[in-house]
């Protein structure tokens, strides 16, 4: 269904020079000279690319619909972290792999059972939408000084998924911190 460049979207999938794209940002500009126009930025599906693309106000672009499927994280098939990462459809029970690469920085994130949204178009996974945040337990931290007081001071430390943020410096092993899964930022203690 074609749609004006005036009504894109983040988020929205659409076709755009013949290839599947989704809308990562947009920016409407009315510059003091001339026409306005839409910025969007663009990641193109196939080749992972991304790029900001001018749209004339005028223009019509191709919107396609995607799924976005309610689904829960099962387990790492490689073993190592790297994936592909197997998720399961918690209507169907079909489960799906999901590569590494797609991925990216979010699993640092991926528990067992962690529920999910996935974005699908004709049966192939595009992304996945994690939670605002995730409690996690932590495994490994220095421990907090004995004379230490309340400072704005953060130490490392190592969730039971792996991955390495930074606690204030009462936190310690054993306790269950919330972190946010967009940046990586200790949200508190869950």
């Amino acid at each position: 269904m074609p749609i004006k460049a005036t009504d894109v979207r983040k988020g929205q999938a659409l076709i755009y020079e013949g290839q599947l794209q989704v809308v990562l940002d947009t920016d409407h500009v009315k510059p003091g000279k001339g026409p306005a126009y839409v910025q969007a930025k663009m990641k193109n599906v196939d080749t992972g690319t991304i790029k900001t693309n001018r749209l004339n106000s005028s223009d019509k672009l191709e919107d396609v619909s995607i799924d976005r499927r309610k689904m829960q994280y099962l387990y790492d098939s490689s073993g190592h972290g790297k994936g592909p990462f197997v998720f399961m459809d918690t209507e169907t029970f079909d489960q799906v792999e999901i590569e590494g690469e797609l991925l990216g920085d979010q699993t640092n994130w991926l528990l067992e059972n962690l529920e999910c949204v996935v974005t699908v178009f004709d049966g192939r996974a595009l992304g996945v939408d994690l939670p605002a945040a995730v409690d996690l337990e932590i495994t490994e931290t220095a421990p907090q000084p004995k004379a230490a007081t309340a400072t704005n001071q953060l130490k490392e430390a190592t969730v039971e998924t792996g991955a390495r943020v930074r606690v204030p410096p009462f936190i310690e092993t054993g306790q269950r911190v919330k972190i946010n899964t967009e940046t990586g930022e200790y949200l508190g203690k869950a």
